[in-house]
C-alpha cells in the first residue's frame, strides 16, 4: 500500500460514466473482468446490480421496530414532564441566585443559576469547536488524521501530569495507561492513514457536490446543542428543587439525595439516547440520501439520480425507520450509561480511600467501553442497511454481519482510520469543553462549590456536551464512509468507476474485497 501512487497530483479524481463497466484486473486479484453492462434502466448481470435492487431506496412502507419507537417517545415525555416540574419552581427561585464569572453569591448548598451560565458558555464552545474541526478536516483532509491523533495524546500526557501533581491516584492511573496505548498505537496507525485519508478525500469531495450534506450536519448540531442547553437546565433544576436543605424544598415535598441521583440518571439517560437518535437519524439520511445516491447512480450531473434524495431519506429515517434507528442507539446509551455510573462509583472509592474497589470499578468501566465500541462499530453499518432498504434493526444487523464476512470487508473496515479519528476528534473537544467548565469553576469560586464536592458533576456534564455535539456532527462524514464500505461489499465495480484511485489502492491490498460475487 505504501508504494502506491495515484496517476495525478490529486488523490482523487471523479470520473463521470454513464454507468459502472468493466474494471481492470489489479493485483493478486483473480476474477476476470465481468462483460461490459448496459446503463441504469437496461439488464443487470454479473456483479453490477440495478439501484433499486432488493427495494434499495425503495422500501416499503411499513413502520420498523414499533415497540422501540414508542418507548423512545416514552421516554421523551417523561422528560418533559420532569423538565416542567423542575424548571417551573427553578423560575419561581430565580435559579437561587448565582451569576456570571467570578459571582458568588447565590445558594451554598446546591447548584445554582451559576452553572447555568457555565454550561450553557460550554455548550457554545462544543458547537463552535465541533464546526472548527469539520471545517479543518474539509481544509486538511490530509493531515487532519496525523493531527487529530497527535493532539488527543497530548491531551492525554497532559491530564495524566495533571492528576499526578493534584494527587488523583485512580484517573492518573487511568489516563497513564490510555497516554501509552495512544502513543504506541500512533506508531502502528501510520501505515494505515494512506487508505483512511483517501477515503476521507473522496467523500469530503462527494460533499463539495451536495450541500445538503452540510445542512444537515449542521441543522443536527444546532439540534443537539439545543437539547444540551435543555438538558443543562433540567438537570441543574433537578438539583435545586430536590437537594435537602435546598430554599425550594418545600414542606411535604420530599427531598433527598436518592431523589435527586434517580433523576439526575433518568435525565441522562434520555439525552444520552435522543442524542444517539438525532446523531443516527443523521447518518441515516446522509447514507441513503446523497452518498448512497452517488455510489449507485452516480454524479448528479448525469441526470439518473433520483429528485430530493436527502429529503426523501430523511422522511424515512425519521418516520418509517425511527424505532428501528432508536433500537440500536438504545444498546448504546444503556452500555454508555453502565460505564458512567462506573466512573462515579470509581471516583467515589477513590475518593474514600478504597483502591480495590476502584480498581475493580476500573476494569469493569473498561470492559464495558471496549463492548461499547464494539457495538457502536458494528451500528454504524446496520443504520446504513436501515437508510438504503428500510430494514429491521436485526434484520439489518444479520445482513450486515453477513456481509462483511462474505466478501472480508471487516479486515478492510478495521483498517479505516476515519471512524476511530472522528471519535478521538470528539473526545478531544470533550476534553477541552471539561478544561473550560473546570478552569471556570477555578478561577469564579461559585458558593455551592466552595469545598469542590460539585466539581466532578459539572466536568462530566461538560465533556458529554461537548462529546455530543462533536460526535453529531462528525456522523456526516461517517456517513459517506460508511456508505461506500457497504456498497463496496455489494457492488464493487461501481466504485471503480466513481473512485478509480481508492478503488485500485483497495483491489492491491484487500483482493477479496473486490472480488466478483455471483448476482442471486
Amino acid at each position: 500500500m505504501s508504494g502506491w501512487k495515484p496517476a495525478s497530483p490529486h488523490p482523487y479524481q471523479p470520473v463521470y460514466a454513464p454507468a459502472p463497466g468493466p474494471a481492470p484486473v489489479y493485483a493478486q486479484s483473480s476474477y476476470a473482468p465481468p462483460p461490459p453492462q448496459p446503463p441504469y434502466g437496461g439488464g443487470y448481470g454479473g456483479d453490477t446490480k440495478s439501484p433499486y435492487e432488493g427495494e434499495r431506496f425503495k422500501p416499503k412502507k411499513r413502520i420498523n421496530d414499533p415497540i422501540f419507537l414508542i418507548l423512545f417517545i416514552a421516554q421523551l415525555v417523561g422528560f418533559i414532564i420532569i423538565s416542567v416540574i423542575t424548571l417551573s419552581k427553578f423560575s419561581s427561585s430565580g435559579g437561587l441566585g448565582g451569576g456570571v464569572g467570578s459571582d458568588n453569591s447565590g445558594s451554598r448548598i446546591t447548584l445554582n443559576y451559576h452553572t447555568v451560565y457555565l454550561l450553557l458558555f460550554v455548550t457554545g464552545a462544543g458547537l463552535l469547536l465541533s464546526a472548527i474541526y469539520l471545517m479543518l478536516t474539509r481544509a486538511f483532509t490530509k493531515a487532519i488524521m496525523h493531527i487529530t491523533l497527535i493532539l488527543s495524546i497530548l491531551l492525554n500526557i497532559g491530564i495524566c501530569i495533571y492528576y499526578w501533581i493534584t494527587k488523583y491516584w485512580s484517573g492518573a492511573i487511568v489516563f497513564t495507561v490510555i497516554a501509552l496505548l495512544s502513543v504506541l498505537a500512533y506508531w502502528g496507525y501510520r501505515a494505515r492513514i494512506p487508505l483512511a485519508s483517501l477515503l476521507l478525500q473522496v467523500v469530503m469531495d462527494v460533499t463539495k457536490h451536495h450541500p445538503s450534506v452540510y445542512f444537515v450536519a449542521f441543522a443536527a448540531l444546532i439540534l443537539q446543542a439545543g437539547l444540551s442547553v435543555w438538558y443543562t437546565f433540567t438537570v441543574i433544576a433537578t438539583y435545586v428543587k430536590y437537594t435537602p436543605g435546598s430554599p425550594t424544598c418545600e414542606l411535604g415535598v420530599s427531598c433527598s439525595t436518592a431523589k435527586v441521583i434517580g433523576f439526575i440518571v433518568y435525565e441522562t439517560f434520555s439525552f444520552l439516547w435522543t442524542s444517539q437518535v438525532i446523531g443516527n437519524v443523521a447518518l441515516a439520511t446522509l447514507a441513503g440520501g446523497p452518498f448512497g445516491s452517488w455510489y449507485y447512480f452516480g454524479p448528479r450531473e448525469q441526470g439518473l439520480m433520483p429528485p430530493h434524495p436527502t429529503l426523501a431519506s430523511f422522511v424515512r429515517a425519521s418516520t418509517l425507520s425511527l424505532g428501528s434507528i432508536a433500537f440500536g442507539s438504545l444498546i448504546v446509551t444503556l452500555l454508555e450509561l453502565v460505564r458512567m455510573l462506573l466512573n462515579v462509583a470509581r471516583n467515589s472509592a477513590n475518593a474514600e480511600g478504597h483502591p480495590v474497589e476502584a480498581c475493580l470499578a476500573l476494569c469493569a468501566e473498561c470492559f464495558i467501553g471496549c463492548i461499547e465500541s464494539a457495538v457502536e462499530y458494528f451500528n454504524r453499518y446496520a443504520y446504513i442497511e436501515i437508510a438504503l432498504y428500510g430494514k429491521p434493526y436485526i434484520a439489518a444487523s444479520k445482513d450486515t454481519w453477513r456481509l462483511f464476512k462474505d466478501r472480508g470487508i471487516d479486515a478492510l473496515v478495521n483498517d479505516s482510520l476515519v471512524g476511530m479519528t472522528l471519535t478521538w476528534g470528539a473526545y478531544a473537544i470533550g476534553l477541552l469543553c471539561s478544561l473550560f467548565a473546570y478552569l471556570y469553576l477555578r478561577y469564579t469560586h461559585p458558593a455551592y462549590n466552595a469545598e469542590g464536592q460539585y466539581t466532578a458533576p459539572v466536568l462530566l456534564f461538560a465533556f458529554l456536551i461537548g462529546l455530543q455535539c462533536s460526535l453529531t456532527l462528525s456522523s456526516a462524514i461517517e456517513a459517506g464512509v460508511s456508505t461506500i464500505f457497504v456498497g463496496l461489499g455489494e457492488d464493487p465495480q461501481v466504485l471503480a468507476i466513481r473512485a478509480p484511485p481508492l478503488f485500485a489502492m483497495i483491489a492491491s491490498t484487500y483482493p477479496q474485497v473486490v472480488q466478483g460475487v455471483p448476482r442471486v
